[in-house]
């Protein structure tokens, strides 16, 4: 995967429902429910274009709705896609589309680099960048730094690995970690991670594991089973009333709660959920398949603040998320859960140091040109501020000072 680029109004020769973001052809198909998703999800599996690839495209697919990417030479497959979904009477909207990046500047990249994909456990797509293997989390692209920073960020992430895994991450970096609950881990330049082990969701669901989110993955020996599980998934979702995330990849589906959305309110397993994820895992074993938990993780996004609520807004704004309904919480989310939860925590207003200093992560949102000038009108009105500018790129900064920039092109 090449590292992402900006971003142009469509492929090229592509249809309108397509827009080409971060170096992939991206469409969003609204859907009435999961079911009617998965008939799209079940035309794309018998196009004659996929006999000839590796498995099937990237295709999220949602309680209301089906986001598709591509490659950027995919232009006729795009269309038979765009062509079925028509056929089905699912609308494209793309005003749906963008992808967000982590940026984490550092003066020794290569060791902060090495560390980050330790962490994450992602793979070294070029250099500096690093993806996740199934591409649900933000891509991460380690830079020079351009000015020193050396106290402590206010942007930080949250990664849920299974407890193998987190044991396994530990003895890599040969360091312990530290703070309040023992989970933090930091670079060599001081960026953090809270690395939390995840757990078996319950012992009738050996498939599926806690990691905030209940999750499992299925590898899929060909396009037409991954669609069958895909539809026979979307049924019961459906019938349970319950919205789940079923993401599939070239090599399997990934089935996907959501962050908390299997707990009782209690934090522990919702007896309903744990009847439908038995229900799911039986559906797989009845197609042959066997569950590969590890592969999943869970990965967000915290930012500290001295006026929580104004940075809260404005991230929502320029996000386009909404906010988590439990008031006990900070949370906002992207409402097609195609991208990763936020979080914010109170700091002291005295850290004036720490808060005039410019984080070593930031982000990168690329969206659609014909998209740029209204999002960049609400996260001003949410009390943001354009800081820079040039062709294509739009730097940002929140009422504090964390910064994202709005990447697009003509």
């Amino acid at each position: 995967m090449n590292e992402p680029t900006a971003t142009r109004s469509r492929p090229t020769d592509g249809p309108e429902d397509w827009r080409s973001i971060a170096a992939h052809a991206r469409a969003w198909f609204a859907a009435p429910s999961h079911a009617a998703g998965a008939g799209l999800v079940a035309r794309i599996a018998g196009l004659p274009a996929i006999a000839d690839r590796n498995g099937l495209p990237d295709i999220d697919l949602r309680a209301d709705g089906v986001g598709v990417r591509l490659g950027p030479g995919d232009a006729a497959l795009a269309r038979a896609i765009s062509a079925a979904a028509a056929d089905l009477g699912l609308t494209g909207e793309p005003a749906a589309l963008q992808a967000l990046q982590v940026r984490i500047d550092a003066a020794w990249p290569e060791s902060v680099t090495s560390f980050w994909r330790t962490v994450l456990g992602h793979e070294r797509a070029s250099h500096g960048v690093l993806t996740d293997s199934l591409r649900r989390a933000p891509a991460v692209r380690v830079g020079r730094l351009s000015e020193p920073s050396p106290l402590r960020n206010r942007i930080h992430l949250d990664v849920v690995r299974g407890p193998e895994a987190v044991e396994a991450v530990k003895a890599a970096l040969g360091r312990e970690a530290y703070g309040a609950n023992g989970l933090t881990l930091a670079d060599s330049e001081g960026n953090e991670v809270d690395l939390v082990p995840g757990s078996e969701l319950s012992p009738q669901t050996p498939d599926w594991r806690a990691l905030f989110a209940a999750m499992t993955f299925y590898p899929a020996a060909s396009p037409q089973q991954a669609a069958r599980l895909a539809a026979a998934v979307a049924e019961v979702a459906d019938e349970a009333g319950v919205p789940l995330l079923i993401d599939l990849r070239p090599d399997g589906v990934v089935i996907d709660s959501g962050k908390d959305q299997w707990e009782d309110g209690q934090g522990s397993p919702d007896a309903r959920f744990v009847d439908l994820a038995g229900w799911i895992q039986s559906a797989a074993r009845g197609l042959g398949l066997s569950a590969d938990p590890a592969r999943p993780r869970f990965q967000q996004f915290g930012i500290d603040a001295a006026d929580v609520p104004a940075v809260r807004s404005f991230w929502a704004a320029v996000l386009g998320y909404r906010y988590d309904p439990r008031t006990h919480l900070t949370d906002i989310y992207d409402p097609r859960r195609l991208n990763p939860e936020f979080f914010f925590q109170q700091m002291d207003p005295a850290e004036q140091d720490r808060r005039r200093q410019r984080n070593r992560i930031r982000f990168d949102l690329f969206i659609p040109c014909d998209q740029v000038r209204a999002r960049l009108d609400t996260a001003v009105t949410a009390g943001g501020q354009i800081v820079a500018e040039a062709p294509g790129s739009y730097a940002l900064a929140d009422p504090e000072g964390n910064e994202v920039d709005i990447i697009t092109t003509p």
